[in-house]
C-alpha cells in the first residue's frame, strides 16, 4: 500500500531529528552535571528524580519568556539568524550514519541503511559543505542586533570559522585516501575490513581534526565567538527566549556533528573486534544491527564527554593566539599530514598498514620534537616592552 522509496526517508527524518533534538536537551543536563562534578558541587537536581526533568523545565522557559527584538535591529535578518545556524546544523545529519544497516520490519525490504540520505558519493564533502553555511546566522544575528558585543562576537566567529574550514578539511585528505570514498559507510567498512581504525594510522590527522572541531564547534577553549568576560554573550547577547535557545541547540548539535564525523572516520565507527566484526550487511541480523548501533552510539557519547571534560577544564585563549594556532600551526600540520599520507600511499602497498602505521607515528614525533625546540609563547612580551616597564 505505502511505497518504501517515500515512506522510509520520512521515517528516518522523524527519528533521527527527534533524538537529535533529544539528545541536545539531555546532553545540556548532562553537562551541567559534569561541571557540577569538576568543580565538586550539585548541580541541578530539583526538577524531577535526580533532576531528569530538568530539559523539560528549560524548553518550557525557553517557550514561554517574552519575545524582545531591540528597536534598531533589522528585523527581518535578526529573525531569519537563528533558523539558519539551526537549519545547517540539523542539515548536516542527512548523510551522517546513526547505526548499521537494519534488517527487514514492517514489511520494508532489507537491509536498511541508518542514514537519512545512503548512497550519496560525496557525504563527507556533503557534511563539511552545509556545517559552514551556520556562520551565516551568526554573523547576521551579530550585525542584525545592531550591538557593538553581537557585532564584535559575529566578526569573531566569521575569522574563526574560515580559518579553521581549512585545516579540518585537510586533516580529512589522508582518511579519505586510505579508504578511496567520501562516503562515510564506506569509510566505516574500510576501517572493520582492514581491521584498524584510522586514528591507528593517522594520529597527527586526527589531532588536527579535534583541535579544528573544538574551533567550527565554538566550545572552549574556542569558544571566541561568544566570549561571556569580554562580550556579554557575544552574537546572540540580544536574542531572548526560543530565539537564542535556537543557537544554543545549533552548538550543540554542532558538537555532536563533530563526534559523529570524529567516531566514523577514525574510530572505526561501528567496527569493534570480536564484538562487531565486518559482516555483509544482509547476514548482520536484528541483534548484529542493534549491537552495532549500539558502539556507534557509545563512542559518540564517549567523545562528548571529552568535549566536556575540555570546556570545564582548560581555559580560553585569547583572540590573537586562536588566529595564530589555527594559521599557523593547524595549517601547517594538516599540509605535512597530507604529504605523509600520500606518500605513504603512493610508495607502500595498499595494504601494509603496519608500515603506513609507523610512517605516521615518526611523522607526529618529529612534527612534536620541531614543536618543543621551536616554542615561542604568543603574546610573550618582548625584553622591549619589559624594558619600559
Amino acid at each position: 500500500m505505502f511505497s518504501q522509496d517515500w515512506i522510509e526517508p520520512l521515517i528516518k527524518m522523524a527519528v533521527v531529528i527527534g533524538a537529535i533534538q533529544g539528545a541536545v536537551a539531555y546532553l545540556v543536563l548532562a553537562e551541567r552535571r559534569a561541571a557540577a562534578f569538576f568543580q565538586d558541587r550539585v548541580g541541578p537536581n530539583r526538577v524531577g528524580p535526580f533532576g531528569l526533568l530538568q530539559p523539560i523545565a528549560d524548553g518550557l522557559k525557553f517557550i514561554l519568556k517574552e519575545e524582545l527584538i531591540p528597536s534598531g535591529a533589522h528585523k527581518p535578518i535578526f529573525l531569519l539568524a537563528p533558523v539558519m545556524i539551526l537549519a545547517s546544523a540539523t542539515l548536516a545529519f542527512a548523510t551522517v550514519p546513526v547505526g548499521y544497516y537494519f534488517p527487514a520490519i514492517l514489511g520494508l525490504k532489507a537491509p536498511i541503511a541508518m542514514t537519512i540520505a545512503p548512497g550519496m558519493d560525496i557525504g563527507l564533502l556533503f557534511v563539511l559543505a552545509v556545517s559552514s553555511l551556520g556562520v551565516y546566522g551568526v554573523i547576521l544575528g551579530g550585525w542584525a542586533s545592531n550591538s557593538k558585543y553581537s557585532f564584535l562576537g559575529g566578526l569573531r566567529s566569521s575569522a574563526q570559522l574560515v580559518s579553521y574550514e581549512l585545516p579540518l578539511g585537510l586533516s580529512l585528505i589522508g582518511a579519505i585516501l586510505l579508504s578511496g570514498s567520501l562516503r562515510m559507510e564506506t569509510i566505516m567498512d574500510a576501517q572493520a575490513e582492514s581491521g584498524w581504525w584510522w586514528v591507528m594510522l593517522q594520529p597527527l590527522g586526527f589531532a588536527v581534526f579535534l583541535i579544528s572541531g573544538f574551533a567550527e564547534a565554538a566550545r572552549l577553549p574556542f569558544d571566541l565567538p561568544e566570549c561571556e568576560q569580554e562580550l556579554v554573550a557575544g552574537y546572540h547577547t540580544e536574542y531572548t527566549a526560543m530565539k537564542f535557545g535556537m543557537f544554543a541547540m545549533a552548538e550543540y548539535m554542532h558538537m555532536i556533528t563533530v563526534a559523529f564525523m570524529a567516531v566514523i572516520i577514525y574510530f572505526g565507527g561501528w567496527h569493534l573486534w570480536y564484538i562487531a566484526p565486518a559482516i555483509p550487511a544482509n547476514e548482520v541480523g536484528l541483534i548484529g544491527a542493534l549491537l552495532r548501533i549500539g558502539i556507534l552510539q557509545a563512542k559518540v557519547l564517549v567523545l562528548v564527554f571529552f568535549f566536556m571534560w575540555v570546556r570545564w577544564s582548560f581555559p580560553r585563549f585569547r583572540y590573537d593566539q586562536l588566529m595564530a594556532i589555527g594559521w599557523k600551526i593547524m595549517i601547517p600540520l594538516g599540509l605535512v599530514n597530507l604529504l605523509a599520507s600520500a606518500v605513504s600511499q603512493e610508495f607502500l602497498a595498499k595494504d601494509a598498514y603496519l608500515a603506513k602505521a609507523v610512517v605516521s607515528w615518526l611523522v607526529l614525533g618529529a612534527c612534536f620534537v620541531y614543536g618543543m625546540l621551536n616554542v615561542n609563547p604568543q603574546g610573550a612580551p618582548s625584553q622591549h616592552a619589559l624594558a619600559k616597564v
